[in-house]
């Protein structure tokens, strides 16, 4: 606080708070019976917020999301799942992420639904209970909160959920079944998107769930795969709809729209007949080993298999002899390598794919989404490369 004191102006709400009066008061009870008279102008292209991306990959970039973005993301979602306004919604997740601003705050707005906010996903032991005391019909969620919450839950108190949406990582199969066994059969509806797309690109549906997959297109939406060098079986996906933003905020203050309103999400997915989405991985999470390439994700996914109870994370790094070789991060204590290509055989998967380097780590460092923080995991493989060297 006191170094943002040198550049703004920091304003305390409780400091507010005492200096609101009648006139205040009187205002706010005249807008809420009146809103079409006191709402502000906007146009459909007006910034409706500015967001920066997660930043897990590399640098954060600024997206400017217009209303019409927002709106239309709302409409899409709320399109493909019936939506009852006498639901209660479950809000952990910080609004400053695209997933708790649209799922958490504007779809709930829009659709009529209540919903309980919730300041921080972190309280594990705290949320369950709440969950049941505030008759919550869906929980928003990523796989590693949804994971910890069910854990800490003393008995059935996720078992009032309709469905649990969760966003922002992969869904574990371990999170799938604990749910499942321990809930009476809570649909996890995995769901994929950009903070590009205000966010949210597809979902699964709670009478379509398809294990595996991130869910179908949202309704109003395009897309197109383009073709990647050494990869078979999928694409790049790229997007187009209302829902994509109006551009990156440059740092000279001007946009960079996408060209022709096509949104490259740098994923590599493939897609069934009927729109249904598989990420296969991020473009940027590919390694050329050996001369052939390999999926950081489908590595990762392979020791989670051998060991899902806990967190890992693959990157590559370069080599020599291989042109890269990948290293795996896990909290594992007794990770070996022999152990996950013995694993590898069994499943007949490549041995291409197994990491061979092995660092070991107290925990998996995070953003406060709960994605995996790749960047802060690149350095410490940087730094643990000039110890070894």
């Amino acid at each position: 606080v006191d170094a943002l004191e040198t550049v703004a102006t920091v304003t305390y709400l409780e400091d507010v708070r005492e200096k609101v009066g009648l006139a205040d008061k009187l205002f706010a009870a005249a807008a809420g019976a009146l809103p079409l008279r006191f709402a502000s102008p906007a146009k459909p292209s007006d910034i409706g917020v500015i967001l920066f991306t997660s930043g897990s990959f590399g640098a954060p970039k600024a997206v400017v999301l217009a209303q019409q973005n927002l709106i239309a993301n709302v409409a899409q979602s709320a399109n493909f799942i019936d939506i009852d306004p006498d639901w209660v919604l479950f809000n952990p997740l910080p609004i400053f992420h695209s997933f708790g601003l649209t799922g958490g705050i504007l779809l709930p707005l829009l659709t009529g639904m209540k919903v309980f906010e919730y300041p921080s996903p972190l309280h594990v032991k705290q949320i369950p209970p709440l969950i049941k005391d505030s008759r919550a019909a869906i929980l928003l969620a990523t796989d590693t909160f949804i994971n910890q919450y069910a854990r800490a839950s003393d008995g059935d108190e996720l078992a009032g959920l309709k469905f649990i949406v969760a966003g922002a990582e992969k869904v574990r199969e371990e999170t799938h079944n604990l749910i499942r066994d321990r809930f009476g059969g809570v649909p996890v509806l995995e769901g994929y998107g950009a903070t590009e797309a205000a966010p949210i690109i597809a979902i699964n549906h709670p009478d379509d769930n398809r294990r595996g997959t991130v869910g179908r297109l949202l309704p109003g939406m395009e897309a197109r795969l383009e073709p990647v060098e050494g990869i078979s079986g999928g694409g790049k996906l790229l997007v187009r709809g209302a829902n994509v933003m109006a551009g990156y905020l440059r740092p000279d203050g001007t946009l960079e729209p996408p060209a022709d309103g096509w949104l490259d999400t740098g994923d590599i997915v493939s897609m069934t007949d009927d729109n249904w989405i598989t990420i296969l991985g991020r473009a940027k999470r590919f390694a050329k080993v050996g001369g052939e390439m390999v999926s950081l994700t489908a590595a990762e996914d392979l020791v989670l298999s051998l060991w899902p109870e806990n967190r890992h994370a693959v990157i590559a790094m370069p080599d020599p002899k291989k042109g890269e070789r990948l290293i795996l991060f896990t909290d594992r204590n007794d990770a070996a390598a022999t152990a996950i290509v013995e694993h590898a055989q069994s499943l007949g998967a490549p041995e291409i794919a197994v990491p061979r380097k092995i660092v070991k780590v107290p925990e998996i460092p995070v953003l406060g989404t709960g994605k995996t923080d790749y960047v802060t995991i690149q350095r410490l493989a940087e730094v643990e490369g000039r110890r070894a060297a």
